[in-house]
């Protein structure tokens, strides 16, 4: 079991919480490929992606049934279009737990100007305070290391420097990438270098875990696995999943446009972390990744 610190305390929201409990019962993860999952793949996960969101979410799931869990995140998104399209439905979920990390695309893809950049953040951020929900935003990593990625190093430093300003005004918890120098092992990555392997998402999980303050089942450089569930518990989570979160997110689809891409978050709605079978418009194949050449960004 870990935790981040020993005064049982989280800062951001939802105030203090006794040793092996936490006050949240409702997260919703924003972002792009990162927060999808992306180098993670898991035919039984919905989309067919686990990622270190929905490793998380598990372990916040532990002891809480009422726990839900939603992830709006899409692979190639820029910072602007997260905040358009993911924001709002994000607010109107209700959560009281909220992850975002948004802008990698912009920095490493579109040479964009992180200080610019991160005045559209803290808008965003602005905007996600006024729920009162926990909000944990990320720095970048460091690809110093990495061919070409390595160029945008210095502006991937001074955006962190803004994210921490932006978490300080806002009082959101900052979840390290660039400090976490269990990244620069290699076994962390997937072989694009762009996304991070199942032990690297496992992880930012825990790394994610302990910033805020959960006691948690991780450990270091050991992944841990979906749990089985027998016919019974599969087919009767999938029937309550049916009727309270695909049978209304089919009709809410069905009277609104879609987006321009057509593609669609893994969890578009919040339910149970276990169990929910993957929504209409998930991805579906043997190789997650397999993906059209515009979107191969974070």
């Amino acid at each position: 079991m870990n935790a981040h610190s020993t005064n049982g305390m989280a800062q951001g929201g939802s105030g203090s919480f006794g040793a092996g409990l936490h006050p949240w019962s409702r997260y919703v993860a924003l972002g792009d490929s990162f927060t999808e999952g992306l180098g993670d793949p898991e035919p039984r996960s919905p989309g067919g992606l686990r990622g270190w969101a929905d490793r998380v979410a598990e372990e916040l799931s532990t002891g809480h049934q009422d726990f839900a869990y939603a992830n709006l995140a899409i692979s190639g998104r820029l910072l602007h279009q997260i905040l358009e399209e993911q924001l709002g439905p994000a607010i109107e979920l209700q959560p009281d737990l909220i992850t975002l990390n948004a802008g990698g695309n912009d920095l490493l893809f579109h040479r964009s100007d992180p200080d610019k950049l991160a005045l559209e953040l803290d808008a965003g951020v602005e905007s996600l305070a006024r729920t009162g929900a926990t909000i944990v935003l990320f720095t970048g990593p460091d690809w110093g290391a990495t061919p070409v990625l390595g160029l945008a190093r210095g502006k991937v430093a001074i955006y962190n420097e803004n994210i921490r300003v932006i978490a300080a005004r806002h009082d959101a918890l900052i979840a390290d990438l660039w400090a976490l120098r269990q990244l620069t092992d290699p076994r962390m990555w997937d072989a694009d270098r762009l996304h991070f392997s199942p032990l690297g998402q496992h992880t930012i999980a825990i790394m994610v875990l302990d910033t805020l303050n959960v006691p948690h089942s991780l450990e270091p450089l050991t992944p841990k696995a979906l749990p089985e569930r027998n016919w019974r518990e599969a087919r009767a989570g999938d029937m309550v999943w049916a009727r309270e979160h695909l049978f209304p997110w089919v009709v809410r689809r069905l009277t609104q446009r879609n987006a321009g891409d057509g593609r669609h978050p893994k969890r578009p709605e919040p339910g149970p972390v276990f169990g929910a079978a993957m929504p209409p418009g998930s991805f579906v194949g043997s190789d997650p990744r397999n993906l059209t050449a515009k979107d191969d960004s974070l």
